[in-house]
């Protein structure tokens, strides 16, 4: 596939975690401070302000939305009222910030970090996959992953796949019926190219937002690369949306430095037309 992305929208800081739901592009600008919220046409409303750093989105059964908090590293609940309140407190679980995360039908949020200080230049060490339940009590369910990122969960609410980005890998995982993971194994393997937001279609194929390679690559198990879209900065995260959900949303940017980010404002949400449409979670 050799196709044109088109800027939907510009200006951005840093554009993460990318939901479609309810004919809208929901997404986290992280170094702005906000959730945002776009249409087809170009219409961005801000749902909320995080002031320390919004990164993964999802939803609860009852409509509320979830949003990770990085920095303190905190689950937060965006009310009827449209105030936030803290869900769950990670701090004790993770090794570092938090990051992108996974909602299933039931309401159980995974959420992965990073890990270690990597903008510091720390040594990498292990991360942990973090559940919390709809009544938000955290639990690990997963540990020593190399800095786990984007996560999706397949149609059949069974399998798990999440970004390995330090380990240039998609590793699975089957879900049982009380959201623990087990049987651990790698998806694919990734070369010249490393995952960081990720998603999933309805041939169970994963399209794969690669910054270090500039591009969106759409992988089936096993690592076979069957398509490659090239953008002119750094892809960082992927969506499959639209009425058909057969647009997909790709979130770019020069850099993911925060400071660099707040004076480039390179961010952009960037689409294209795809054949196969999106499945599953998020």
């Amino acid at each position: 596939m050799q196709q044109s992305t088109k800027i939907l929208l510009d200006g951005l800081c840093f554009g993460e975690g990318p939901r479609w739901h309810a004919d809208r592009l929901w997404f986290s600008d992280m170094h702005d401070h906000k959730v945002l919220a776009l249409d087809l046409e170009g219409n961005v409303e801000t749902i909320a302000e995080v002031p320390n750093q919004p990164s993964g989105l999802g939803w609860l059964p009852d409509g509320r939305l979830l949003i990770v908090s990085m920095t303190d590293c905190k689950l937060l609940c965006l009310n009827g009222d449209g105030k936030l309140s803290e869900f769950a407190d990670l701090s004790s679980l993770a090794s570092f910030h938090c990051n992108d995360m996974v909602v299933d039908s039931s309401g159980r949020a995974y959420v992965g970090n990073f890990g270690f200080d990597f903008l510091s230049g720390a040594d990498p060490s292990g991360a942990e996959l973090i559940m919390v339940t709809p009544e938000g009590e955290a639990s690990v369910v997963a540990q020593d992953m190399q800095f786990p990122n984007g996560t999706v969960i397949t149609p059949d609410g069974k399998t798990m796949i999440v970004a390995e980005t330090w380990g240039g890998a998609l590793t699975a995982f089957d879900i049982a019926a009380d959201g623990s993971l087990s049987n651990r194994r790698i998806w694919a393997q990734l070369e010249g190219a490393i995952p960081d937001g990720i998603c999933l279609d309805a041939d169970g194929g994963l399209w794969v937002a690669s910054p270090m390679s500039s591009e969106v690559l759409r992988l089936v198990e096993g690592g076979e690369v069957t398509d490659r879209i090239k953008v002119e900065t750094q892809a960082f995260a992927c969506m499959l949306g639209g009425a058909d959900r057969k647009t997909l949303f790709i979130l770019t940017a020069d850099s993911s430095e925060p400071e660099a980010c707040k004076q480039t404002r390179s961010g952009r949400i960037e689409i294209v037309a795809v054949d196969i449409a999106g499945a599953g979670l998020p």
